[in-house]
């Protein structure tokens, strides 16, 4: 099986572009690599480079595949019977798009909460895929969470080799860590690490890996502060054009590795 991991963090650290460029990594080194955007905001693949008329629409906004699949259209499922475990093999595959590194790019779109209605179709169609993603799939991959874990059920969080909570030195990117870190906990997500983004070498960094550390959050990779990413995330370029260029790319590249060789010496 091919590795596993799921991206979180508080929104604005940089957790999407890693997540990308985790991915790109893999793929150039000739993974089969499923990228999966499960957040709300659907930024993944303009980080992975994929033009917007090409990238794939949101599983839970296709309407007649979720009905297809759960045999009840959206918005009409109050007092009706579904199908709790519908068909979605073919799904990743069939209704994903492919970036010019070779990662497969998917996006689940949004999970409804409890507070919104009875559960719903889409959420049925979303939790059986991501579950066979993780569990069935021998991909590497790789899903941007948001700050939640809301598409994670108990049997596809077991299944994850690794959640890494990307940080920056600010205080509320800390405090969103911890809370994630004890979410995954409950959901019995094991290997939980953080990736320190745009350190700047300074005394604030120190700060930051040792609240994590005071928090059981193990530091398991830095990335330097990189003006050209964040030029190139301002200007809209996908950060693989920078390559070769780029230090926060090269600390990324090493991170996807040491992820890899970790993976390899874990308990099967």
């Amino acid at each position: 099986m091919g590795l596993k991991i799921a991206v979180s963090g508080k929104g604005g650290v940089g957790k999407t572009t890693i997540a990308g460029l985790l991915a790109r990594s893999w793929a150039l080194d000739g993974k089969r690599v499923l990228a999966v955007d499960a957040d709300p905001a659907n930024h993944l693949g303009a980080v992975l480079g994929i033009p917007i008329e090409r990238q794939p629409k949101p599983i839970s906004e296709m309407s007649e595949l979720v009905e297809e699949r759960t045999g009840v259209s959206p918005g009409s499922s109050f007092g009706k019977l579904f199908r709790l475990n519908p068909k979605v093999d073919d799904i990743p595959d069939k209704y994903s798009a492919l970036n010019e590194d070779g990662v497969r790019l998917l996006v689940l779109g949004t999970i409804r909460h409890a507070s919104t209605g009875c559960f719903c179709p889409e959420n049925a169609l979303l939790r059986t895929l991501i579950d066979h993603i993780v569990l069935l799939r021998d991909d590497y991959l790789v899903v941007d969470m948001e700050a939640g874990l809301e598409h994670l059920g108990r049997g596809s969080s077991k299944g994850l080799d690794f959640l890494l909570l990307i940080v920056d030195p600010g205080q509320r990117s800390l405090e969103t860590a911890k809370r994630i870190k004890e979410l995954a906990s409950e959901l019995g997500i094991k290997n939980i690490a953080a990736i320190l983004n745009r350190a700047t070498g300074t005394e604030s960094d120190e700060v930051a890996r040792s609240r994590l550390k005071e928090a059981g959050i193990r530091t398991i990779g830095t990335i330097p502060f990189d003006k050209l990413l964040a030029e190139s995330d301002h200007r809209g370029i996908a950060p693989s054009e920078l390559s070769g260029s780029s230090p926060a790319i090269k600390a990324i590249e090493a991170i996807a590795r040491k992820l890899q060789n970790e993976s390899v010496s874990m308990p099967s």
